[in-house]
């Protein structure tokens, strides 16, 4: 991939479709499979990645298009983990009914 002809340097994990895509465009995509020692730093720093773009989103769409994207990483970290989405939906629920939610708005001061 370049930009007004200098080639761009990414260094970062990304959707399984983003090489396709940039070569669609009729620019050069170069990417690899990430081994399984490399596969689960990747996605946790996708996740504050993702996370961060979602902290910024300023318009409604953008906040979506980014909580989809953080909900994407969420999924995948859980395949690795050997877990499928409802197992972690099970957990979240079971903890939800222990502790709460953060639906109230409860900050803790002291």
């Amino acid at each position: 991939m370049t930009w007004h002809g200098v080639p761009v340097t990414h260094g970062k994990l990304v959707r399984d479709r983003i090489p396709e895509i940039i070569e669609s465009k009729g620019e050069r995509a170069v990417s690899r499979r990430l081994t399984d020692e490399e596969y689960e730093p990747a996605l946790l720093d996708k996740l504050l990645e993702e996370s961060q773009e979602l902290a910024l989103a300023e318009s409604r769409q953008d906040r979506l298009e980014e909580a989809a994207d953080v909900y994407e990483v969420l999924v995948a970290i859980a395949r690795m983990s050997g877990f499928d989405f409802a197992e972690v939906e099970f957990a979240a629920e079971r903890k939800r009914a222990e502790r709460g939610g953060f639906y109230d708005r409860i900050w803790l001061d002291s």
